[in-house]
């Protein structure tokens, strides 16, 4: 799938292209399931939190029609703590969902790479084991990006706050200076790290590391080839986004002409049959709209990180001459799985 010597951009895009157009069965495959998974446990979450909150919406109707403050916010708390735990759960959920997509893409390269074919039983297996490894080198590069959009998030309401409405005096206007300024300096190193860290989850998986291993061993690779290893990355992630725009445009074209025959119609029929066929319409909108998004979300989860994949292949190329192991491995018998 590629050539066994130091990879130019060229070679990692063609195998990109390769890697997924030979495997993109299980890749996908591995995308549903996990994400479909993480969407019916939320959503069972959020139906078991309503269930067990059904007394408490009819205490907070009670309270607000008595204009019993204390009650009130008695039971506001109650909700809050309820849902807050709901929405912890499908956080989890979404967050090993995507674990399961980063460790899939390298789990199907080890085999792309020796040019050998792969199942959706294999590469949802090595996944799965790995998923909680990946999940582990995940967490300082999300943690860098939570901090920095946390400040501009901070620093935004605080500037809103003093110069729209013309409240919190010199607090929000230190609390909006402080944000968006730490903001702004915090900027790089989030990208630094996140260049730094980018490697981690391929050595998660191709080296059955721990996430602390795996970081570290990143960090190595990635030494001294780093504006190499960035700029790679950020034409990856803008070619998968262009993409992405364009896979959406004829989705939601589809959509807009779904639309067209219910409205017209809603003039020679009655007012609850138009009602029913106006649903009918923005439900053809919104079907073509999300497969539209669920595609183009394909493209951009698994474009970028069968790249950084091969990244990490160049650079064991370049720094331990891994060239000739892979050619001993394609022309040896397949592992057993």
């Amino acid at each position: 799938m590629i050539p066994l010597h130091p990879l130019a951009v060229s070679d990692v895009l063609g195998g990109t292209f390769s890697a997924f157009g030979r495997h993109w069965k299980p890749l996908i495959g591995t995308a549903v399931l996990s994400y479909g998974a993480a969407l019916l446990v939320t959503a069972g979450a959020v139906a078991l939190g309503i269930w067990a909150h059904l007394d408490t919406f009819d205490a907070l109707e009670r309270a607000d029609r008595a204009d019993d403050n204390a009650a009130l916010a008695s039971e506001v708390i109650s909700l809050a703590v309820g849902f807050g735990l709901v929405a912890v759960v499908g956080m989890v959920c979404m967050m090993f969902a995507t674990a399961m997509t980063q460790a899939a893409s390298p789990a199907a390269l080890q085999e792309a790479v020796l040019g050998r074919p792969t199942t959706f039983g294999v590469v949802w297996r090595r996944a799965i084991s790995r998923a909680p490894a990946v999940l582990g080198t995940l967490a300082l590069p999300w943690l860098a990006a939570f901090l920095v959009m946390a400040l501009f998030t901070t620093g935004y309401v605080a500037l809103m706050v003093a110069a729209v409405e013309h409240q919190g005096g010199d607090l929000a206007k230190i609390l909006a200076g402080v944000g968006l300024g730490l903001g702004l300096l915090l900027v790089p190193l989030m990208i630094w790290l996140w260049v730094l860290f980018s490697l981690a989850p391929s050595v998660a998986v191709f080296e059955a590391a721990g996430p602390m291993q795996a970081l570290r061993r990143s960090a190595r690779l990635v030494k001294g080839s780093w504006w190499r290893i960035f700029g790679i990355s950020l034409l990856v992630y803008a070619m998968a986004m262009v993409a992405s725009s364009l896979i959406q445009v004829p989705f939601s074209f589809l959509g807009l002409f779904s639309m067209i025959p219910g409205l017209g119609l809603t003039s020679q029929v009655g007012e609850d049959a138009a009602v029913v066929q106006v649903f009918l319409s923005m439900g053809g909108y919104l079907l073509f709209t999300l497969l539209g998004s669920f595609v183009s979300q394909i493209v951009t989860t698994f474009f970028p990180q069968l790249a950084i994949g091969l990244l990490y292949v160049d650079q064991r190329i370049r720094r331990e001459n891994l060239a000739p192991s892979l050619a001993e491995a394609a022309y040896g018998p397949p592992p057993q799985h």
